[in-house]
C-alpha cells in the first residue's frame, strides 16, 4: 500500500488540494502565485496558513480556508482550489467572505474601517460563470452609476483555468493556468518566468520528503476508509458518527458528501440535525429516522 500511495503523491497536480495546500505553505511560494494570478507584485509579510478554521459562533457553520497571508499594505488574500463543480460556489464565496470579515474585528470594536482589505481568490479547472474568461474579478459596484465602486475592500477573483480569452495576459500567467493541471517537470521548463520554477521546486520538495508521503498515506487511508465505512449498506449510525467526525475537524459538506458518495443535501441534512442536538449521534440517528 505504501508504493501505491507514494505514487499516488507523484501523480497529485497542484489542482489537488493536498499538494496545493503543502505549496502554499512556503511563504514565497504563496507569494509566486498570488503574485501571478492577479498579475501584480504581492510581497507577503506572514507565512501562509493552511486550513486555518473559523467558527464565530458554535451554533453557526465552521469553514475552513485553504491559505490564508497578508501583505504588507495589511491586505489578507485567502486561497481555495476546488477541483470539482458543486454547483454553490458564488454563495459559497459570499459565506466565506462573510465569515473571514466578522473574525477581524475584536470584541466591541466599533470602528469599522479597521477591517483588513481582503482579496478571496477561488481556483479551478473549469468555468464558474461561463463566459469563457480565465479570470474574473469582483468588487461592489453601483447598478444606476456602473463607474461608481463601493470600495468597502473586498474582493473575490474567480480564476479558471481553461479560459478562453488569452489575449491581455502575461505569458507567466497562460503558463500557470497549464501548470496548476500538469505539475510536471516539462510544464515547468516550459515557463518563460522563473516564478513557475521556484513553485515547481517546492512541489518536487513535497514529493520526495519522506515525512509529507506518510502524511499523504494517512490523508488517503482515512479517506479511503471513510469511503468504506460510509457506504456500507445499513450502516446510517456509522455514517451519521464519520460525518459528524469530519464536520468537527472542518471539512466542507462538499468535501464529505465526495468522500461518502452521498447527495449534499443528505450531507446538509445530517449537518443540521448535528448542530441542534449537539452532535449526539443517538439523538441525530433517532431524528433521521423520524424523518
Amino acid at each position: 500500500m505504501a508504493e501505491n500511495v507514494v505514487t499516488k503523491l507523484e501523480k497529485l497536480n497542484l489542482v489537488d488540494r493536498f499538494l496545493f495546500d503543502e505549496t502554499m505553505e512556503d511563504r514565497e511560494a504563496y507569494q509566486a502565485a498570488v503574485s501571478i494570478l492577479l498579475e501584480n507584485e504581492i510581497d507577503l509579510i506572514d507565512r501562509p496558513e493552511t486550513e486555518k478554521e473559523l467558527r464565530v459562533s458554535p451554533q453557526l457553520r465552521q469553514i475552513r480556508l485553504d491559505v490564508v497571508s497578508m501583505d504588507k499594505e495589511g491586505i489578507l488574500y485567502y486561497s481555495e482550489m476546488q477541483k470539482k463543480d458543486t454547483g454553490n460556489l458564488k454563495k459559497r464565496s459570499r459565506y466565506y467572505q462573510a465569515q473571514l470579515d466578522v473574525s477581524l474585528l475584536e470584541p466591541g470594536s466599533k470602528d469599522f474601517d479597521l477591517l483588513n482589505d481582503t482579496c478571496f481568490i477561488l481556483i479551478a479547472p473549469f468555468d464558474v460563470f461561463g463566459r469563457g474568461l480565465y479570470r474574473y474579478t469582483f468588487e461592489g459596484t453601483c447598478r444606476e452609476c456602473p463607474d461608481l465602486k463601493i470600495e468597502d475592500g473586498a474582493r473575490r477573483v474567480f480564476i479558471n483555468t481553461r479560459g478562453k480569452n488569452r489575449e491581455g495576459f502575461t505569458q507567466e500567467f497562460l503558463d500557470f493556468m497549464e501548470y496548476i493541471t500538469a505539475s510536471r517537470d516539462e510544464t515547468a521548463d516550459r515557463a518563460e518566468r522563473g516564478r513557475i520554477k521556484l513553485i515547481h521546486e517546492r512541489v518536487k520538495k513535497i514529493r520526495r520528503s519522506e515525512k509529507m508521503g506518510v502524511k499523504y498515506m494517512q490523508f488517503w487511508e482515512e479517506k479511503a476508509y471513510a469511503r468504506e465505512e460510509g457506504r456500507a449498506e445499513g450502516h446510517t449510525q456509522k455514517l451519521i458518527q464519520l460525518v459528524c467526525r469530519m464536520l468537527q475537524r472542518g471539512n466542507t459538506l462538499e468535501e464529505i458528501a465526495d468522500d461518502f458518495g452521498e447527495s449534499i443535501d443528505y450531507i446538509e441534512v445530517i449537518y443540521q440535525l448535528a448542530e441542534k442536538c449537539g452532535y449526539d449521534y443517538e439523538k441525530i440517528f433517532v431524528q433521521m429516522a423520524d424523518r
